[in-house]
């Protein structure tokens, strides 16, 4: 079996799959109220073409975990048909969703063989939420969170981003609220993947600052188990069990330990969420591609990974693509 690996010696083994580029939430930190222009449905890769990927990825690159992003995912008319035929693959299978749906959905997910779900959710607030998100569907993604727990879907994890002077004051009682509902809690830095590149770093809340609002109100200690490659830095809160996550991805990079690889929904190759430059599979393989093309195409597109995000580069140009074209 090949694997993925940049010449600075880091193996790509966790796979970020893109499935839709919409997404039925407004979040404004991300996209512009309007929406952006979708990719036409001819432009995106079929669900034959996402499990021939995949399985490529599984077989013979060496993933052994793959989260199916978007935006919104669970848009995505044949998702539980395509967890269900990744499933038979052997890889850890996860989901990245803002949870509008998944109360619908998340029996049939289990079932299909779906391990882990995140959800995002930076407030319990109803208003707050409206407020970030454009949308007053706040109890529709606390019903999507319940459904997944009772699902045996595990773990649940949150993730959050905090906006300065909107959200950031409620995130102790946003991990109060996890931990009385046994979900996992992450707090991520804001990055600059906003579609209207209004991103500006010093009104972004750093992980210090994070770390400092729910010090206030809890006692927090390092976790035990080593980070590894995981985004996260844990935290046990009060003592434990439960733990909150905190991921620096701009202020306290971890690009040196990074083990992910993208592939977005028309089907191209991003070796970082920051790169401006993609690979693409798409073609190649509409084109009639044997495996053993696609395989090396993936490899020279990883092969030339670059060391780090180089946000505090003074030359550091925002991607093109937004977060929700990319993919988490």
């Amino acid at each position: 079996m090949g694997e993925l690996r940049d010449r600075h010696g880091r193996v790509a083994t966790d796979l970020r799959v893109s499935l839709t580029d919409r997404c039925n939430l407004r979040c404004t930190y991300c996209m512009p109220a309007e929406g952006l222009d979708w990719l036409p449905p001819e432009e995106q890769l079929t669900d034959d073409e996402v499990v021939r990927l995949v399985r490529l990825g599984i077989e013979r690159l060496g993933i052994r975990e793959v989260r199916f992003t978007g935006g919104e995912p669970l848009l995505r008319r044949g998702l539980v048909d395509i967890v269900q035929r990744c499933s038979r693959l052997g890889a850890e299978l996860s989901l990245t969703t803002n949870g509008l749906g998944l109360h619908r959905s998340a029996d049939a997910l289990a079932r299909a063989g779906l391990d882990r779900v995140n959800v995002s959710l930076d407030t319990a607030d109803p208003e707050t939420f409206a407020r970030m998100t454009l949308r007053a569907r706040l109890d529709d993604v606390v019903a999507g969170l319940a459904a997944a727990h009772a699902a045996g879907i595990r773990p649940v994890k949150v993730n959050a981003v905090l906006m300065r002077g909107v959200n950031d004051h409620q995130a102790p009682d946003l991990l109060e609220w996890c931990l009385e509902r046994d979900y996992e809690l992450r707090f991520i830095e804001q990055m600059p993947l906003d579609a209207q590149q209004g991103w500006r770093r010093n009104e972004m809340v750093t992980a210090d600052e994070i770390r400092a609002l729910l010090g206030e109100h809890h006692v927090l200690a390092p976790a035990v188990e080593p980070r590894g490659s995981a985004p996260a830095e844990l935290y046990t809160v009060d003592g434990g069990p439960g733990t909150v996550g905190v991921i620096a991805s701009v202020t306290e990079s971890f690009c040196g330990a990074c083990d992910r690889v993208r592939l977005t929904a028309d089907g191209q190759v991003r070796n970082c969420l920051f790169s401006t430059e993609e690979s693409d599979l798409r073609s190649a393989m509409r084109a009639g591609a044997d495996d053993d093309d696609l395989v090396a195409r993936w490899q020279a597109a990883v092969a030339v990974k670059l060391p780090g995000h180089g946000i505090d580069d003074p030359t550091f140009l925002q991607p093109p693509r937004p977060m929700s074209a990319i993919g988490g």
